[in-house]
Parts: structure tokens; sequence; C-alpha cells
């Protein structure tokens, strides 16, 4: 008896101490992930706040489905948009397509290409609906949990938008959205005047069909 309660007790070790390892290398792989976008994104857009890199993860996470209800309003929407898109005027042109968050399921695909012509309006909206209706339905509370751990490494590496004057301010109003099941994050005001984006989600998985 004793001698099987000590290989049962070195099993659960072994397993314990297995789950363990596997852990550890699946946070250092998410924090060398997260810590490559985070530097991407603050080497493309310095202005970005806190905000900003919510929306960023947040995008990557949950894509576009919560942007369209009513098909016909989203491309009138669209269209109004495109009436109203001057790229010549924009402060700062970034790319054309664009990464977002860790994983990369999705893309920020830039309305230039379709005022210049790379890609039609028809085909660029019907990727959108398809990137919409492909989007995940990720529970609240493992995004949650997500993020805090982005925040953590974000504080960590002592990023200078972390001394931004209003960084605890939109740290804690994104964690009181978050805690009232609100989730959907917006551009700061700082990000809308240096960058005036004006972009789509796409899914990874559609860019064959826009031919970028």
């Amino acid at each position: 008896m004793y001698l099987y309660t000590m290989k049962t007790m070195l099993a659960i070790l072994c397993i314990g101490t297995m789950f363990s390892c596997a852990r550890r290398a699946e946070n250092k792989v998410f924090e060398e992930k997260v810590i490559l976008a985070l530097e991407q994104q603050l080497e493309r857009y310095p202005h970005s706040t806190v905000r900003d890199v919510y929306k960023n993860f947040f995008q990557d996470k949950f894509g576009p489905g919560h942007l369209l209800e009513d098909t016909s309003a989203a491309g009138r929407y669209l269209r109004r948009e495109l009436a109203s898109y001057d790229p010549d005027t924009l402060p700062v042109k970034g790319p054309y397509i664009d990464s977002t968050g860790w994983e990369h399921r999705f893309v920020r695909v830039d309305l230039r290409v379709i005022e210049e012509g790379k890609v039609s309006y028809e085909v660029f909206f019907e990727a959108f609906v398809r990137s919409v209706q492909a989007a995940p339905s990720v529970p609240l509370g493992s995004w949650t949990r997500e993020w805090n751990r982005i925040v953590g490494i974000m504080e960590k590496q002592q990023y200078p938008l972390t001394t931004h004057p209003g960084y605890r301010a939109d740290k804690d109003s994104i964690a009181a959205n978050l805690r009232r099941g609100e989730f959907v994050g917006h551009h700061s005001r700082e990000y809308v005047a240096s960058y005036a984006p004006h972009y789509r989600l796409i899914a990874g998985s559609e860019l064959h069909s826009l031919g970028l």
C-alpha cells in the first residue's frame, strides 16, 4: 500500500511539473508576442495612448463582428466615409495593411485601397462582410484576463505611454467598462488628430480575395 501511494504521489508530482513547465512556456511566448506587437504599434504610431493599444488588441481578438448589424446601413456608412475621405490631406499616410494584436487574426485595411483603385468597392465590402461573419465569440471574462496580462507587460516594459498624463485615468476607465460588460474601445483624440484613421477590419484569411 505504501509503495502504491508513493508511486501515485510521484506521478501526480510529475504531471504537475509538466503542466507548470507548459504554463511557463506559454507565458513566455505570449509575452514575447505582445512585446513585439506593442513595439510595432509604438514605432508606427508614437502618439498612441493606452486606449489605442486596447483597441489594437481588442480588434485582433474580436474582429469587426460588433460593427455589422445591418448590411445595408454598413454599406451606406462606408460610402459616406469614402465620399469624405481625401488621402491627400492625411497628416500621415500609414501602410495599406496593418496588423492588429499579437495573433494577427485580423488586419486593418486602409480605405486608400479603394480610393486608389487597388480594390473595387464591391470586392472590399464583400470581404468585410465575410470577415464580420467569421468574427469569433470571445467570453468577456477571458478577454478581461488577457487584457490585464497585456497591461502588466506594458507596465513591466515601462513604455513611454505608461507615463502619459492620462494613462492612469484611461486604464481605469477601460477596466470600469469591462466590469460593466462594455468591451468595445475607441481611438484616442490624440491618435485621431495625428493619423486620421480610415480603415476596416478584414480577416487575415480574406486578404487573398482583395489581391493585396
